[in-house]
């Protein structure tokens, strides 16, 4: 144990008040066991069912209301163990605690597998007489979303050895995770302070914010030099799972890759290709941003990792908890005196879990459930100014789940990913808003500024340049055409070219970039943070420019859970995300922010 994580308070040292009250799940860890043993024991009950779904809508009805009931005990069940293990990761009681519930939950969804292959079963004819009954009346949207896997569901046989495939398929990611977060070591480096400091993933962002340039360059090719060595292991599994991914497509009937990996979420490719398309044409406001670094700093050449270190040191603002919440709930309040009551009780009571002690999880998260509180996880230090706004974005989560539970039945509540970014950046979006229109000076704002283009710069055109590249080598695959460590590297090399543009000087190791995202072993997903926010961008000067109706929209959008398809939530709420309009709005956004902080600075 480190000296900075001995001084940390052990867990039963943190005042009661500085954490999550977990009563709204259960009273105690004697509660919970004994609800665990009976759900566990009622995992069996699946059994009357097997085979009967065809008979009737009443027996259909029955199996998915047993079903539901078991699903959202579970779900308390599961949330209160992982919250007990985020509390100290080193408490080996809760760690067993949440092992014997996932345990179960995997028998669970053994026990309840059948459900979904009998409803597809069901004659199609006799199915919509089937939806048409009262009994299933409540049930017919969901039922619907698996009807729609039909034309992508197989006959038993080969399901079965589709599922029995899935250990091997996940071989090229469980490669990389090993050799990427364990076998992979990266030496030292002397920071800033003279200080010796182990390269990790963890600590190589901290360094490529060294306001010494030293400590960044040294940094960077140190930590591409490990790449460069394994290149070539790392090239196979990225192909491994590109492959893997064209296989999954072909064999369920899927045009590509991509394909099906829009279709649950109902989105066309449409959506995909317009973000690239009016990312791609806004292009040149980043490389103006990047001619305006590079002379902020006064350096003659940037290089990529100059582009991470704040142009202006960190503002030296302190908040308190409870000015940090104050000064969120003064942002918030557009959305209305409900939305700014509920937040104020859970943020001033106890929703959060607010600071760190030994072995805490880091970082932070929201993890909202149908009948408990949304809990938030912090590790809130009262210096850093992005800490208030990681508690606005996780706050932003927490009232989607608060008005998603409140307003649908359990089986419609949980959104989806691809909204769930849009109510917590929304969040950020505000208190930026609010904290420009109080900075009391140019360099203040010119910090404010250059902390959101940052913001939209990581969050919008960086993911939608994972995005192009995710894109093209699957397409490069379903061609019949071989991924290899040049090809990989040429693809990503012409990106970071387009990308950064002639103003940022682009060190060889950094095509090697492509083969470190973890986001590429889970394909198509990185391009929903992109959308998030330009959704969430869009929204905010909706809700900001206009009035009630306009907070309403975004209100009920919060509201809506999964009760509608995610762009049907967006376009009700007055964002059409299948048009290129909320993209491109962000994006002249971020052109603004450029120029007005050129004006700031140079």
């Amino acid at each position: 144990m480190n000296s900075t994580t001995a001084q940390l308070p052990r867990r039963d040292e943190v005042r009661v008040e500085d954490t999550w009250d977990l009563s709204s799940l259960f009273a105690s860890d004697q509660e919970w066991e004994s609800t665990f043993r009976q759900w566990r024991e009622r995992i069996s009950e699946y059994e009357q069912f097997r085979g009967t779904l065809g008979q009737s809508p009443q027996r259909l009805a029955q199996c998915l209301e047993f079903d539901l009931e078991m699903d959202r005990l579970g779900e308390r069940l599961g949330c209160y163990a992982y919250l007990k293990t985020a509390e100290d990761t080193t408490n080996s009681h809760y760690q067993q605690m949440r092992g014997r519930f996932l345990q179960a939950a995997a028998q669970a969804g053994e026990a309840a597998s059948f459900i979904r292959p009998e409803i597809m079963a069901i004659d199609p004819e006799r199915m919509e007489q089937f939806l048409d009954s009262t009994e299933l009346e409540p049930y017919r949207l969901m039922l619907r979303r698996i009807l729609r896997y039909r034309p992508h569901t197989l006959s038993p046989a080969e399901e079965r050895l589709l599922a029995m495939q899935l250990p091997m398929a996940e071989t090229a990611s469980q490669v990389f995770r090993q050799l990427n977060d364990a076998d992979l070591k990266f030496g030292t480096i002397r920071d800033h302070k003279g200080q010796e400091v182990v390269l990790s993933h963890a600590t190589f962002g901290v360094l490529l914010r060294s306001p010494e340039r030293r400590v960044r360059k040294e940094a960077f090719h140190q930590y591409y030099a490990t790449y460069q060595e394994h290149a070539n292991t790392l090239a196979a599994t990225l192909e491994g799972s590109v492959q893997r991914d064209v296989y999954y497509a072909r064999a369920r009937n899927y045009p590509s890759a991509l394909e099906k990996a829009l279709f649950p979420d109902h989105v066309p490719t449409s959506v995909y290709e317009n973000l690239i398309r009016c990312v791609r044409h806004h292009l040149p406001a980043l490389h103006k941003y990047y001619r305006i670094r590079r002379q902020a700093m006064g350096l003659e050449q940037l290089h990529v990792y100059d582009t991470y270190v704040p142009i202006l040191a960190q503002l030296e603002r302190r908040h308190s908890w409870e000015q940090a919440v104050e000064l969120i709930l003064e942002a918030l309040q557009p959305l209305g005196e409900e939305y700014c009551q509920v937040l104020r009780q859970g943020l001033l009571g106890r929703w959060c879990d607010r600071y760190e002690n030994q072995g805490k999880q880091s970082g932070a998260f929201s993890y909202g459930t149908y009948d408990g509180d949304p809990y938030i996880l912090m590790n809130f230090k009262e210096e850093v100014l992005d800490h208030v706004f990681t508690l606005a974005h996780e706050a932003g989560h927490s009232m989607h789940s608060w008005y998603s539970a409140r307003h649908q039945p359990y089986h419609y509540y949980n959104y989806t990913i691809f909204v769930a970014e849009v109510a917590s950046t929304f969040n950020e979006e505000l208190l930026f808003h609010h904290m420009l229109s109080q900075a009391r000076d140019k360099q203040e704002r010119a910090y404010l500024i250059n902390r959101q283009i940052d913001d939209i710069r990581g969050t919008i055109i960086r993911q939608t340049m994972f995005a192009e590249f995710e894109k093209t080598i699957h397409e490069i695959v379903e061609r019949g055409e071989a991924l290899t460590r040049e090809t990989f590297c040429q693809i990503y090399h012409q990106l970071l070219e387009a990308y950064f543009g002639p103003e940022v000087v682009l060190d060889p190791e950094l095509d090697l970039e492509c083969f470190r995202i973890p986001h590429f072993y889970r394909a198509f997903y990185v391009y929903k943070y992109a959308t998030g926010m330009s959704a969430a961008i869009a929204l905010s000067r909706r809700v900001l420019q206009g009035g009630e109706q306009e907070r309403e929209a975004y209100l009920n959008f919060l509201k809506g859970g999964c009760s509608k398809d995610p762009l049907d939530l967006l376009r009700d709420a007055g964002v059409d995300m299948e048009s290129p309009e909320p993209v491109n709005t962000a994006l002249e956004y971020f052109a603004q922010l450029v120029d007005e902080l050129e004006q700031l600075l140079l």
